[in-house]
């Protein structure tokens, strides 16, 4: 049994799924996003679900990602979000793989191999529409078009921008994206390309801005049971899909005035039962937890005293009754009505749910629960 592991809910995956297609038109279609390992959830065993429930294309960052996805016999339309460097664009034509343009010297690339392949190249242009980020400028959106529509062996399947704050309240800014997003795809038109799909919204865009949905929707963050944001307009009910668990290896009763871990932050002022985890930086557990954080053990929070170091934690039982070495702890999740959050965790830490799941899920022992498919 590991000392401590990652549970993967692939039932509250299909339960997130399905409220991303009650909060779109019926024939809205969605990408899922899958990057980073699905957000450290697994990226195969998250795609095969996704696939199941009917999911219509997947979105990784990178190409090594996709190919993983084919060899594990993928065969949903899969969209490289950063795009193809031209060492790889033979074996992603190959396996229809589409890349994301906005460079000038890739769209020649892929033309060339596609040329050679006698294939068609799909691809989506991304526009930038003030994340500032990537994306051909929409100033520069004209020219752009002009020298794609003179390359062969090309077929511009989609068009795509991203939101920057979809996921606050005030959408000023978000409209001003989605207009501009809009004279994109009207210049696209007027170069005689037929779009099959406009793509913006994320999954704050998707509750938000209904507006903005058009033939394709995006969803990450939402499919792995964290809201993007406590500014929704529209909140919607999510099932966490990943938790994080540890046993307990250790229990020791110190005196009062004990100090506890690394450079001695936290003494204690009593006797003090102390219930020692192996679980640590080194597992994705932030340091910024440190005398902070919290741990459900028997559904009770028991909290984090000392600092988090690389493969330990300790915790303060006092309070809990007959807590036993081996007993379950949870660092993430729900234990018997209880819970913390990845909200919470990330509070604590300044940062957001999707790091603390990115984090988290990079545990060497990960097991999926409730699947369609035998892991």
């Amino acid at each position: 049994m590991p000392l401590n592991w990652v549970e993967i809910d692939l039932a509250a995956l299909r339960h997130n799924f399905m409220q991303v297609r009650q909060h779109i038109l019926p024939e809205t279609q969605i990408l899922g996003v899958v990057k980073s390992d699905a957000y450290g959830h697994g990226m195969v065993p998250v795609a095969r679900e996704l696939a199941q429930s009917r999911c219509h294309f997947l979105g990784v960052s990178k190409y090594w990602e996709a190919e993983k996805l084919r060899k594990a016999g993928l065969e949903l339309p899969i969209i490289v979000l950063l795009g193809l460097e031209p060492e790889e664009m033979d074996a992603a034509i190959a396996q229809d793989i589409r890349p994301v343009l906005y460079r000038m010297d890739h769209a020649r690339s892929l033309s060339q191999r596609a040329v050679r392949h006698q294939k068609k190249a799909s691809f989506h242009v991304k526009v930038d529409t003030g994340m500032g980020r990537l994306g051909v400028p929409l100033e520069k959106l004209s020219t752009f078009l002009g020298q794609l529509k003179e390359l062969p062996g090309m077929h511009l399947e989609g068009v795509l921008s991203h939101f920057a704050v979809a996921d606050e309240g005030d959408k000023t800014y978000s409209e001003l994206q989605l207009a501009r997003f809009k004279e994109a795809l009207q210049l696209t038109r007027e170069y005689g390309f037929d779009v099959a799909y406009a793509h913006i919204s994320n999954s704050a865009g998707l509750l938000d801005l209904p507006q903005a949905q058009f033939q394709l929707v995006r969803p990450g963050i939402m499919l792995y049971g964290s809201p993007p944001s406590d500014d929704l307009l529209n909140p919607v009910t999510l099932r966490p899909v990943m938790t994080l668990k540890a046993r307990v290896i250790q229990i020791k009763k110190v005196s009062a005035g004990q100090p506890i871990g690394y450079g001695r932050t936290y003494t204690t002022s009593k006797v003090t039962t102390i219930a020692t985890l192996p679980v640590g930086y080194d597992d994705g557990y932030s340091r910024h937890l440190s005398n902070k954080g919290a741990v459900l053990i028997k559904g009770q929070r028991a909290p984090l005293v000392g600092r988090v170091s690389m493969n330990l934690i300790t915790v303060d039982v006092t309070h809990i009754q007959n807590v036993s070495e081996d007993d379950e702890a949870v660092l993430l999740g729900q234990q018997e009505g209880n819970r913390i959050s990845a909200e919470e965790i990330a509070r604590l830490c300044e940062t957001i749910s999707y790091e603390v799941f990115c984090s988290l899920g990079r545990n060497r022992h990960r097991r999926f629960l409730n699947g369609t498919f035998p892991e």
